[in-house]
């Protein structure tokens, strides 16, 4: 037996009702209601001194995949959230960018490569 997908996602934060709003307007994640489109997910344990999630207390990331890298960031700046990390491409894999959340918690967003 193994496991079929992530059933939720669950965190600490400072103020729960106001970050779980954020997501919604931000990223259109209603938490108790988001059902995902179907698509790759990856699960890979970083060295506990990685610099990739930003600070060095933030023992996880966030990685959302999205359709249209350009316009989420053009959405998202409109909107003036931070962006922390700016497009980079990687062969084969896609494009990628971060993003902070209110609270510091970084998040990467993901374009997948087309087939």
């Amino acid at each position: 037996m193994k496991v079929t997908g992530i059933g939720g996602v669950f965190f600490r934060a400072k103020d729960p009702e106001t970050l779980a709003e954020w997501y919604e307007e931000q990223l259109g994640i209603d938490g108790m209601q988001w059902v995902q489109q179907p698509g790759p997910t990856a699960f890979v344990p970083f060295p506990a001194d990685t610099e990739y999630f930003g600070s060095a207390s933030q023992n996880f990331m966030l990685n959302f995949r999205v359709d249209d890298l350009d316009s989420m960031l053009h959405q998202l700046r409109a909107n003036h959230v931070m962006i922390v990390k700016e497009v980079e491409e990687q062969a084969g894999v896609g494009r990628f960018a971060s993003i902070e959340d209110p609270e510091g918690n970084r998040i990467e967003l993901w374009e997948p490569q087309p087939d």
